[in-house]
């Protein structure tokens, strides 16, 4: 009874928002491609309260095959992935002033629905007087837990059910996103841009005291600082220019998650995973994380050009850190490019190739065979080549496929990842409005 109310009334709320309009939003359609930061419309006019629903539906279709040096792989065979979908609420509260709430409706991690996060966007400030106008007419305020603004990849990435920005199925190796409780002030003004943002530094809230271990004594919970600058500028009608530079800084955390905050899954599922495993809990196939639960300084660059239907996205990463039961840090480094061509009368084709690798120093490992144990102290490497190709059906409807070959090598004899390596194709069918 209680599910059947709640689905009414959203059936309710959904016809009464289908045409409103919603200012200062990302677009969850076609034209929300290659949309960095929300845009910033201060002569939007407002009349009243409006609400907009939209969603992300992502099916996939996976013919991967994995092998590594010992065995004991989980076996996997061509068939249907999880489907996903997500769902968006985007509410008009006063002239300027959004909010946003977006849920995970059904994913490869948790198929229960359950809140990604919520924020409220300031673009405006309820204060009479021309300083504030002025202010605000460059400036836009985020507060709430929410996808933080780190790097500009987070922007290309897919989540959960809302893969159709993404030209490609799955996001890099090192997936630099989390979801964090804090505050962003972003200024813009003649195409370059600066922004600041404080959080909390961890997934969800936390009131618990941490734990002091025999490594790290430290028992105060840093905020996390965050940083992005950058120059954004459509040049003439053919080509635009973009580069970004992003730092996070995060000292002593009770749970850092910059480079494991997805809580949706991997879009390759089961791959290099051990037998006896689920797709639930083992959500992230695929990727590596070096693990700085701690401690983590990142640093992201980012450089992207659209030249008519060109388009090309370069990537440089650099991150040092450790968890708590470490002494000294570790550093991971990631470098990726991609180039995608969208060709058609409103480029509703387009066919891409991209390259993605992470070098990283893994936590302490003991070397198999060894008495006493030796730790191994190398540097690992994964690598990644896709190509991807796609149609849009309508400006809501994507299908677009991926063939993908991922090696993992210079990992110790003991791990399960040791010359890893998997390659095949997926197959996804999206549609985002």
């Amino acid at each position: 009874m209680r599910v059947s109310l709640i689905a009414t009334a959203l059936i309710v709320l959904f016809s009464l928002s289908t045409n409103a309009q919603v200012s200062n939003l990302r677009p969850y359609d076609k034209s929300g491609i290659n949309v960095f930061e929300a845009p910033k419309d201060s002569n939007a006019v407002f009349d009243k309260l409006k609400v907009n629903f939209g969603a992300g539906f992502t099916q996939s279709f996976q013919g991967l095959k994995h092998e590594n040096t010992s065995g004991g792989l989980y076996k996997i065979t061509p068939g249907f992935n999880t489907a996903n979908a997500n769902l968006f609420m985007d509410v008009q509260l006063a002239d300027g002033i959004r909010l946003n709430l977006t849920s995970y409706l059904s994913s490869r991690h948790h198929n229960e629905t359950w809140v990604k996060g919520g924020y409220i966007q300031f673009d405006k400030l309820p204060f009479k007087g021309q300083l504030w106008e002025d202010i605000m007419s460059v400036t836009t305020i985020k507060i709430g837990h929410m996808e933080i603004n780190y790097g500009d990849q987070h922007f290309r990435r897919s989540d959960g059910g809302q893969t159709l920005y993404n030209p490609f199925i799955e996001n890099y190796i090192m997936d630099g996103f989390t979801t964090e409780i804090g505050g962003e002030i972003l200024v813009r003004k003649n195409n370059l841009f600066g922004m600041v943002g404080v959080s909390n530094g961890m997934i969800k809230g936390n009131i618990d005291s941490l734990i002091a271990t025999k490594q790290d004594a430290n028992v105060h919970k840093s905020p996390a600082i965050y940083l992005k600058g950058g120059f954004d500028k459509q040049l003439n009608k053919d080509l635009r220019f973009r580069v970004a530079a992003s730092y996070y800084s995060n000292n002593s955390s009770g749970g850092q998650t910059l480079y494991g905050g997805d809580r949706t899954g991997s879009n390759y599922f089961m791959v290099i995973e051990k037998a006896g495993g689920t797709t639930a809990a083992n959500a992230f196939s695929g990727r590596f994380n070096p693990g700085f639960s701690k401690k983590v300084n990142a640093l992201q660059l980012n450089a992207f050009v659209k030249l008519q239907g060109l388009e090309l996205f370069a990537t440089y990463e650099n991150a040092k850190g450790r968890s708590k039961t470490e002494t000294s840090v570790r550093g991971a480094e990631q470098m990726a490019i991609d180039g995608v061509y969208r060709f058609g009368e409103t480029e509703n084709f387009f066919i891409g190739a991209k390259y993605n690798v992470v070098t990283a120093a893994m936590a302490n490992v003991a070397a198999v065979g060894t008495t006493p144990a030796i730790v191994y102290t190398g540097d690992v490497k994964v690598d990644r080549i896709a190509f991807a190709a796609g149609w849009f059906m309508t400006k809501n409807i994507l299908l677009k496929g991926e063939y993908v070959t991922q090696k993992y090598k210079d990992f110790p004899t003991a791990d399960y990842r040791s010359a890893g390596k998997f390659k095949g194709y997926v197959i996804q069918a999206v549609v985002g409005f």
